[in-house]
């Protein structure tokens, strides 16, 4: 298989587990939507947490990596769950001062910063087309969301710095030993990201659990742990540029679930932002092919 060939099947991958993740993020999100509505947040995170911690370890057992849990010590894979904890407590925060429509607008200009980051630090080429097509995307998203002008306040830079720290996290995944199981980095986010909720609890209080709220959380913990699986698998494989804009898949999955749930249709705005993403997406999935058979094949190989 020739290099740019290689790359292609790279990049289809990486589309593939960005477009699992963020469906099994946004179903895990809807969950918890339901069960916080008569939990209090921190609690909520610690149960689904532990659950969640639970399921990983029981299947990092089964496939031989608790044999290497030491790794969990690696520098790279602590920075990572670090920077990943900090960022999900900066865009809770920001969540309880802003309108969710205008917190999710900010939270998925990640695809653009993740691609500007792709670019400068991994050196990553992006042409005026990717550009362009990534910012029809963005503004695709803003059409579906309508965010309001006047919901947004100096909470917005506190839900912007957390977007960043995401981005940063999935940065970070590139520079884990492809040696070090995406199960044990997946693990070491669950227990740190719960360890911080912990800590909230202690200004939060705790109150008993039903056994539907904890049927409930089970759910969006296998959700969340193979949300997190697949996230690291995504930044494992492609281009950053080509795979962070399908990160609004859980945007058009968001939708579907508001139309089968709740029966919310969208307006003709939202219309032509899904029409919008659709396109860009769409483009960005067929142009590494198409400048693939621009490029004269080099002589280095990679099977």
């Amino acid at each position: 298989m020739t290099t740019p060939e290689w790359q292609a099947a790279a990049n289809r991958r990486g589309i593939l587990y960005m477009a699992a993740a963020m469906v099994c993020l946004v179903l895990n999100d809807a969950i918890v939507k339901q069960v916080g509505q008569a939990m209090p947040v921190p609690q909520m995170i610690v149960v689904r947490g532990l659950m969640a911690a639970l399921m990983v370890l029981a299947v990092a057992r089964a496939t031989g990596a608790t044999d290497r849990l030491a790794r969990l010590a690696d520098r790279p894979v602590l920075a990572r769950a670090g920077i990943d904890a900090v960022g999900t407590l900066l865009y809770l925060l920001s969540l309880m001062h802003l309108p969710l429509a205008n917190a999710t607008s900010i939270n998925l200009a990640a695809p653009l910063i993740m691609a500007l980051f792709a670019v400068v630090f991994l050196h990553e080429r992006a042409g005026r087309a990717r550009w362009l097509a990534m910012g029809a995307g963005f503004f695709g998203v803003l059409l579906v969301i309508q965010p309001r002008a006047e919901g947004y306040n100096a909470w917005a830079l506190v839900c912007l710095a957390g977007t960043v720290c995401h981005v940063g996290r999935e940065l970070l995944t590139r520079r884990i030993d492809p040696t070090v199981p995406a199960i044990l980095v997946t693990l070491s986010s669950v227990v740190v990201v719960s360890a911080l909720a912990a800590l909230s609890l202690l200004f939060s209080g705790w109150q008993p659990v039903s056994l539907r709220q904890l049927g409930l959380l089970a759910l969006a913990a296998a959700l969340l742990a193979g949300g997190y699986f697949f996230i690291v698998n995504c930044m494992r494989h492609g281009e950053m540029t080509v795979v962070a804009p399908f990160r609004y898949t859980g945007l058009l999955v968001a939708l579907l679930l508001g139309w089968a749930v709740w029966g919310e249709l969208p307006n003709a705005l939202a219309w032509g932002g899904i029409a919008l993403l659709l396109a860009s997406g769409l483009y960005l999935l067929f142009e590494g092919r198409s400048r693939r058979t621009r490029q004269p094949a080099p002589g280095l190989t990679r099977s």
